[in-house]
């Protein structure tokens, strides 16, 4: 595989420099069409042997082009925050938004490599991380990001001399550590795992390319002209399919009719669809809790949940809640009898509406991995990454083939909290339509909670069963044993509440276990 990464290649001096001119105008004229005019961000991963010019290669793209605008970001130890999280946070919150260059050095791939070589982690365990590594990156293109990756190479020969080179001159001795060559004594193993990641994770949207790093000019120039014709190549297959699309919506300008039939009098009426069955058609709506029994459990297990939430805080312990629900389902309620026991400076309530433009620039997870909380933390998501599943599915906002694709990538992230050891609970609060009815009209004449009632709120209600069959679907293909969703009878505020509470102190004392 390296064979052709160790053929001696080098650009002479006056050629670089008449290419280098060439290839900087041409970068810099990309990147301000990147900007202005792409929906999509470019992912650079740097890879490779030590010494073989990472570093001096991404530099030089930040010499070349407008580094206001590019995202270098490298990565060494995890920090006690970032390990307070899991292990993908930090590069989440790394990722360039839409229109933007990240530079990516010792990424994702840096520490299953150094992992295996190292003998820390067998072959089954590394192959795991590949795999979460593929389903990051499928996670990525799939939402339209572009991702090129380059493996630095040197032979074993060429990288003793490029060590014991920066090692003589004083101004640069400072780059070469013990580290760099114990790394050199395993040489035959880095290059064996590294074909090994190369082979598993080259794929048609994020391949690999072997960069002979002998000669500076020579990999700079081969990065940076891959770099321009992959860049130029997506900008014009996004204005050629964003033509196509508006040719297709001019020429699809008639709607489907609706069905319709005759009544008795004559009168054309449009005929009402069937409820479908859903997994929520099975609930038992009509449960209920007294006053003084809701009052007893209230402070029941409020006090519980605050013990728990303690022995939680002492063991680093993460807790996610995520809430959803219909409109005046009770989320909110049922929020503040949780939030009520407990001390408001370890717990964050975090409200999610459509995105602003920052976050929609972004993969729609990001918004959400960057609000994870430290260790000990509850956080409660009121609404949250099921929205596109949900909203964005019924409303339109995102194609069927983002949508679906959505639940494999929902149960992959929600799979990282929980191996993270993070607490996860989903809860989604269900009334019925009659019931959400009555609330909006008593919203209407309750002045301080009219504000809550919106014009979307009632536009919504029209595909009521809309929202019920793709609460079905999401329930079907992200209910996991890891990650279960509880279905909450909402109908009556009471119950629910009680019930959201009562599965919350269940879920903490399973994960903390019995003192």
């Amino acid at each position: 595989m390296y064979r052709t990464a160790e053929l001696g290649r080098k650009i002479p001096k006056k050629e670089f420099e008449e290419r280098e001119l060439v290839l900087r105008q041409e970068l810099l004229e990309l990147q301000q069409e990147l900007l202005n005019q792409a929906d999509f961000p470019v992912i650079v991963v740097m890879a490779g042997v030590d010494g073989a010019g990472k570093g001096a290669t991404v530099n030089m793209l930040n010499e070349w082009m407008d580094p206001r605008w590019l995202v270098t970001s490298a990565y060494g130890e995890p920090s006690d925050e970032e390990r307070q999280r899991p292990t993908y946070w930090r590069f989440w919150r790394d990722l360039p938004p839409k229109g933007r260059i990240g530079l990516f050095l010792s990424s994702w791939y840096s520490r299953p490599v150094l992992d295996h070589v190292y003998n820390d982690i067998g072959a089954n365990t590394f192959s795991q991380h590949l795999d979460r590594i593929l389903a990051f990156e499928k996670e990525l293109t799939d939402d339209g990001a572009v991702i090129l990756k380059f493996w630095m190479h040197l032979s074993r020969d060429e990288q003793k001399r490029r060590l014991k080179c920066l090692e003589k001159d004083p101004l640069t001795s400072w780059r070469v550590t013990d580290t760099d060559w114990k790394n050199w004594k395993l040489y035959d193993s880095f290059i064996e795992v590294g074909e090994r990641t190369i082979m598993r994770t080259s794929t048609g949207l994020a391949p690999w390319t072997i960069v002979e790093g002998m000669d500076h000019r020579y990999a700079c120039i081969t990065v940076g002209e891959m770099i321009r014709d992959t860049i130029r190549r997506k900008l014009e297959e996004s204005k050629l399919a964003r033509e196509v699309k508006a040719k297709l919506q001019a020429d699809s300008s008639e709607e489907e009719a609706p069905v319709i039939s005759d009544d008795e009098a004559g009168n054309i009426i449009q005929e009402e669809a069937e409820p479908p069955i859903t997994v929520l058609s099975v609930l038992e709506m009509s449960k209920t809790l007294t006053k003084s029994s809701y009052k007893s459990q209230l402070k029941k297990y409020q006090a519980e949940l605050n013990l728990l939430h303690r022995r939680a805080l002492k063991k680093g312990v993460s807790t996610i809640m995520v809430c959803e629900g219909p409109d005046a389902a009770g989320k909110g309620g049922a929020i503040r009898r949780v939030t009520a026991a407990l001390d408001a400076r370890n717990f964050r309530v975090l409200p999610f509406a459509a995105p602003t433009d920052e976050e929609s620039a972004q993969h729609y997870l990001w918004r959400f991995w960057r609000h994870l909380s430290r260790a000990g933390r509850l956080t409660i998501f009121d609404r949250s990454w099921y929205g596109r599943v949900l909203v964005e599915r019924v409303e339109g906002f995102a194609t069927e083939d983002e949508w679906r694709r959505a639940y494999a990538e929902i149960n992959d992230f929600e799979e990282q909290l929980t191996e993270h050891g993070i607490v996860l609970l989903k809860y989604w609060i269900h009334i019925t339509e009659e019931e959400q009815l009555a609330r909006f009209e008593a919203r209407e004449q309750t002045p301080h909670k009219r504000w809550k009632l919106t014009d979307e709120d009632w536009r919504n209600r029209e595909k009521w069963h809309d929202y019920s069959v793709a609460v079905h679907d999401m329930v079907q293909h992200t209910d996991t044993r890891s990650a279960q969703w509880t279905l909450v009878e909402g109908n009556d505020k009471r119950y629910a509440r009680i019930k959201v509470l009562k599965t919350l102190c269940e879920g903490l004392e399973d994960a903390l276990g019995k003192e």
